[in-house]
């Protein structure tokens, strides 16, 4: 017979499967969000403001009529091999803003012009993808992407994290109520960092340096309303003593 786990460790088994999103899931949600990429083609650099529309391992993006990248497109019928760049900023001020760094290669290809008529649709058929994260590092193919889609949260994380942070003080601290109290010794700065239908990411910000902690939803946010009720969900476990599981 097997022994039964004491509380510690089933704790730390609860923590060790803690829900997330994939690598491919987080490159979707990030690209969904964005409104800023930078296209590296021939040697130059190319600065967009664009939404990105995912569809799978196909992007659709806008540039310029007139631009430099633009006619490169034109006239490759190939396809134009380019390198896209996608940077993750915490919507939230912390230390270290930065969340992810997203390259992505592949083929781009003029798709037709845009109704502003000042600008055109491009389509990036993605080859390969790499994620760079400070937890680590992750490379996928296209075809890992066809199996992803964004979060349900991704379009609404900017303005819930900075809601939550502005005007929810008071919510922020009761949650570190779930958190192990060793992390609070010191009294860090407690900012919301990120969060997707699993959960919710702490900052835990120290005059020395910071540490991330994950609470996971009782249930998967599947949207904007749901998140609400599974941080209420959050709020009564800290409030009654209920355990919660942290990553």
């Amino acid at each position: 017979m097997s022994p039964t786990p004491t509380d510690a460790e089933a704790e730390a088994e609860a923590e060790a499967e803690a829900p997330e999103p994939t690598a491919a899931e987080r490159i979707c949600s990030l690209l969904s969000a964005t409104s800023s990429v930078v296209v590296r083609a021939r040697g130059e650099h190319h600065g967009l403001d664009t939404p990105v529309s995912v569809h799978g391992s196909r992007l659709r993006l806008s540039a310029p009529l007139d631009s430099g990248l633009t006619l490169a497109a034109t006239g490759d019928t190939e396809g134009l091999a380019v390198v896209l760049d996608v940077t993750d900023i915490a919507p939230v001020a912390v230390r270290d803003r930065v969340r992810a760094r997203l390259t992505l290669a592949g083929r781009l290809r003029l798709a037709h012009l845009a109704d502003d008529g000042l600008s055109v649709h491009l389509h990036l058929d993605v080859a390969h993808a790499v994620l760079a994260t400070p937890y680590g590092t992750s490379a996928l193919t296209g075809a890992d992407l066809d199996l992803a889609a964004p979060d349900p949260l991704a379009l609404y994380e900017a303005g819930l994290l900075t809601h939550l942070a502005d005007d929810h003080p008071d919510a922020l601290a009761a949650l570190t109520r779930l958190l192990d109290p060793q992390l609070l010794a010191g009294q860090p700065e407690i900012r919301p960092l990120a969060l997707d239908r699993h959960g919710l990411v702490l900052r835990l910000d120290h005059p020395h340096g910071h540490r991330d902690v994950r609470l996971v939803f009782p249930e998967p946010a599947g949207d904007t309303e749901g998140f609400g009720e599974q941080m209420h969900r959050l709020l009564t476990a800290a409030q009654t003593g209920l355990p919660a599981r942290r990553a």
